[in-house]
């Protein structure tokens, strides 16, 4: 079994800074895709950022330029997140993705105030 957990959430204001991380245990490796995700109330989740092995990265066009993925390890993974908006409100899921299951952690909530 797999289980991660994210921190960093909080409450900031708009314009201020965040970093998540997430730890995962029960046999990750670095082939292993990681990501984060968020969820806004209402809202479906999406996918925020995403990590590989070999050094791919993916965001959602709303972050570009504010957020940074970076994995340091097989195991752990960290979001920094720069001129928090309001919109970036949500609850931050972190993904991995191990053969042909996704695990997710219990999410972290942010809260951005404007």
């Amino acid at each position: 079994q797999v289980q991660l957990v994210e921190s960093g959430g909080g409450l900031v204001q708009a314009g201020g800074s965040l970093r998540l991380s997430c730890a995962a245990s029960g046999s990750i490796f670095s082939i292993n895709p990681m990501a984060w995700y968020r969820q806004a109330p209402g809202k479906q989740r999406e996918l925020v950022a995403a990590i590989t092995s070999g050094g791919r990265i993916n965001y959602v066009d709303s972050v570009k330029g504010r957020f940074t993925i970076s994995r340091d390890n097989a195991n752990t993974v960290f979001l920094q997140m720069n001129n928090l908006k309001a919109e970036d409100t949500g609850v931050y899921y972190c993904q991995v993705r191990r053969g042909w299951i996704d695990y997710w952690g219990q999410g972290t909530q942010v809260t951005v105030s404007s």
